[in-house]
């Protein structure tokens, strides 16, 4: 079945999606909870930032609430506020927004979303989604938060490269059901394609911090690869970084993958993307409580003198400079007829 949003109106069609969900929808939301406020912006473009060819909406939805609340979690806020906004061509039906708004509902609710709005609008190009959540941390907090000083460690929330290497093999099979139109069979890389397609983000990834008395002095949403994570780190606390090599955690299934496909799994972690992991700068003097309570993440380097610049420590002691996309200019050709 598909019904055209124009047979419904837009505005009977938001109110269609909202029911039963125990939301409103709060266009211009007044936040009753008290405490230090930070915002996060997010667009996400079709053929840009995902392939609807394999990307099933309600995942896309659940992937984008994730993807707007993750720099919330990263400033050490709790969400509680999230708009969202699409730009829908004619070739979208009201079927299809509902599918991709049961995902962002999951996200809402997984992660106690106390303000939630939507609005539809005509896009001549495709699906674009356009994002903002809100978070609040109580004063006290956030006036315990440290500025960021040589040597503190960076912590990393989970393993890196996956989604990468799922996205290369959807990639993959596109090319080759375009071709043949042979439906692929995917199932042995079912670990790789849940972290691209639905990765997920822990609930506690806060309140652990704050239940422990640990704040962290930075921290950041790794989805554009560690590289371009490790120089904003940088840009934004004037420090220089170093990661160890060896320390950077990789799946057994991204090794397997990335050997399949030839790609070297480090470059994978630093610079592919949608990982939605962490990392977090903690003050040295935390070690022991990082090494006890919070053995699921791994310690992967530290904040060093500006003038080391942002590096990669190999096991033999080298140091190899990080570039990432955005960072490094693309130099003009000089072309002539």
């Amino acid at each position: 079945m598909r019904t055209e949003i124009s047979t419904i109106g837009k505005e009977a069609a938001i109110a269609k999606l909202f029911e039963g969900s125990g939301f409103t929808n709060e266009r211009a939301p007044r936040l009753t909870e008290k405490g230090e406020v930070s915002t996060a912006h997010k667009i996400m473009l079709e053929g840009v930032d995902f392939d609807l060819v394999y990307t099933p909406l309600k995942h896309l939805g659940y992937k984008a609430a994730l993807y707007a609340m993750g720099d919330v979690f990263a400033a050490l806020r709790q969400p509680v506020a999230l708009s969202v906004q699409l730009g829908l061509s004619s070739r979208f039906c009201y079927e299809d927004v509902e599918e991709f708004w049961k995902g962002t509902l999951a996200a809402a609710k997984e992660h106690d979303i106390k303000h939630l709005s939507l609005d539809l609008n005509p896009s001549v190009n495709g699906l674009c989604i356009s994002l903002a959540a809100t978070g609040v941390q109580r004063k006290a907090v956030v006036s315990a938060i440290p500025k960021p000083k040589n040597m503190d460690l960076i912590c990393l929330t989970g393993r890196l490269g996956a989604a990468y290497m799922g996205l290369h093999i959807l990639e993959r099979e596109k090319i080759s059901f375009n071709k043949s139109g042979a439906q692929p069979d995917l199932s042995k890389y079912k670990g790789v394609l849940a972290s691209y397609l639905s990765p997920e983000i822990k609930q506690n990834v806060v309140s652990r911090f704050v239940d422990d008395g640990i704040y962290p002095s930075s921290g950041h949403f790794v989805t554009r690869g560690l590289g371009d994570a490790a120089l904003r780190l940088a840009a934004e606390s004037g420090f220089g970084v170093k990661i160890y090599l060896e320390k950077i955690p990789l799946s057994e299934e991204t090794f397997t993958v990335a050997d399949e496909l030839g790609i070297d799994p480090v470059t994978a972690a630093m610079n592919g993307g949608d990982d939605y992991q962490f990392i977090f700068t903690i003050p040295i003097e935390k070690h022991n409580v990082i090494r006890k309570d919070f053995q699921d993440y791994d310690v992967i380097g530290h904040l060093a003198r500006p003038e080391a610049g942002v590096v990669i420590v190999t096991p033999e002691g080298a140091e190899i400079p990080v570039h990432a996309q955005g960072f490094t200019a693309v130099e003009p050709t000089n072309e002539q007829e």
